[in-house]
């Protein structure tokens, strides 16, 4: 069956199409979702939905606020996003769909208000609750956009994601189980998408075998999408959000900013890793693995071209896009004796028993330098390498990375770089790790100024696109 849906001579192919939380943040938005999703009929589709934009972060609040024992204001939070729900629905839906959804969201809303009581006499709110609580906000959602669905003629079908999408136990960011996850999907699935119908699911969510809810991190709506993509052979996966595509850059830091119109898999993991607000930085994983392309498309301009993010790219040599990482500390460790093997073996472990994810190292005989995007537990960790090491530190850097493929093989193109900003204090330059990206850190309050004269430098004699939207998908910063 996984051939058939993968696209068979003769029999409609699979599509897997993610939609974002501003895809589906009011009635205009969940129309217009309706209104691409009957543009696809041709295809077999599956929908996985984020929570309505915002939702996430107010679930956290909730959950923390319950937490600290203020249990009347986490449960008006929660009101809130009820109603929220119940006021688009009354938008979107006839009284029956409407009538339905009603008593479904009270059941809903219902284990929501008793897991916050819960949280607020165990004043902890734990990994595991936080998964259980923020992964709600999808559930809520996908029965809205399920309900408008059908209300708009379509067959379309409500599925757990906690039924499909089976993970290990690492609380706020799960791995999925690939051989559990695709036979559930093969079983939950593919008869529906036999059958001609539309299953809608969450994204972000999972379970263990066990069936204790699960998450796949802030963001990982996107790589649910890949999961169910390339667990069901799809021919391509579709990340709807509200921008044309990646862009070359943040038009907020440079307004000549133009869409790139395919990029590969490699360019925008790249991208993702330093920083740029692609796509959820596992998200092409599974797609890659597949290689079943991604398109990245906005919802409020759905006749637009997107970028398309496939096996190979054009254009090997020449600079893709720029992206910018603000925020970042760089740390610098100096042993109180040589820098042996052992040494950095210890210094990495200590940064990760903390929860420090490291985005570069540099190390040279007499010392080491890190970059990291929190301080909060490096007097902790300076503490624990006393005797091994002084530590410290600088903060308000931003770290600016171009990626292309192939163009660390190209000499001139870091040397046009850095004459570009000669003037401009650079610390930490990384050319060698990947043949896609030349790193360096600058002060924050120089990134700007940075990004405008390399995108001058590298874009300026390109076709200028058609307007973009103001926020794109090459920025940093925010939850994902």
């Amino acid at each position: 069956m996984s051939e058939l849906l993968g696209g068979s001579a003769g029999e409609r192919q699979c599509v897997v199409m993610k939609f974002g939380g501003t895809s589906v943040e009011d009635a205009a938005a969940i129309r217009r979702l309706c209104q691409i999703v009957k543009g696809r009929l041709r295809h077999r589709q599956v929908a996985v939905v984020s929570a309505l934009a915002a939702v996430t972060d107010q679930l956290f609040a909730a959950g923390r606020t319950a937490a600290e024992g203020k249990l009347e204001t986490a449960l008006a939070i929660v009101r809130d996003i009820q109603e929220r729900h119940l006021r688009i629905a009354g938008e979107l839906l006839g009284s029956d769909e409407g009538d339905l959804f009603f008593k479904d969201s009270v059941h809903d809303f219902r284990a929501a208000v008793a897991l916050l009581r819960s949280i607020s006499a165990a004043r902890d709110f734990s990994l595991r609750a936080q998964d259980h609580l923020l992964s709600m906000g999808e559930h809520f959602s996908s029965k809205l956009v399920r309900a408008a669905l059908v209300r708009n003629g379509l067959e379309a079908v409500w599925v757990d994601a906690k039924e499909c999408i089976i993970t290990d136990a690492a609380h706020t960011r799960a791995t999925p189980l690939c051989d559990e996850t695709n036979r559930r999907l093969q079983i939950l699935l593919a008869p529906l998408l036999q059958a001609d119908r539309i299953p809608v699911l969450g994204g972000f969510a999972g379970s263990t075998l066990d069936g204790i809810p699960t998450t796949l991190g802030r963001g990982g709506s996107d790589f649910s999408a890949a999961i169910v993509g390339a667990g069901l052979h799809a021919k391509k996966i579709e990340i709807w959000t509200d921008v044309d595509g990646v862009m070359t850059t943040d038009p907020d830091l440079c307004s000549e900013a133009q869409r790139v119109s395919r990029m590969s898999f490699e360019e925008a993991a790249e991208l993702a890793y330093f920083g740029a607000k692609v796509l959820h930085p596992a998200t092409l994983l599974p797609a890659r693995r597949q290689n079943i392309p991604v398109w990245v498309l906005n919802s409020r301009n759905p006749g637009g071209a997107g970028t398309e993010i496939c096996g190979h790219s054009r254009d090997e040599g020449r600079v893709k896009a720029l992206s910018v990482k603000r925020g970042v500390a760089v740390v610098d460790v100096e042993p109180l004796r040589w820098l042996a093997p052992e040494l950095l073996r210890e210094v990495c472990e200590v940064f990760e028993n903390h929860q420090h994810t490291l985005d570069l190292l540099s190390a040279s005989r007499g010392s080491l330098s890190l970059l990291v995007t929190s301080i909060a537990s490096l007097p902790a960790i300076a503490e624990e390498l006393k005797g091994l090491a002084s530590v410290r530190w600088e903060n308000h850097k931003a770290l600016v990375c171009l990626v292309g493929e192939k163009i660390r093989r190209r000499p001139e193109v870091a040397s046009q770089v850095f004459r570009a900003i000669a003037d401009i204090d650079v610390r930490m330059i990384c050319q060698g790790a990947s043949e896609r990206s030349i790193s360096f850190l600058v002060d924050e309050s120089r990134a700007e100024e940075s990004v405008q004269r390399l995108h001058k430098l590298f874009f300026s004699e390109a076709r200028p696109g058609p307007p973009v939207a103001r926020h794109a998908l090459c920025q940093s910063g925010g939850t994902w």
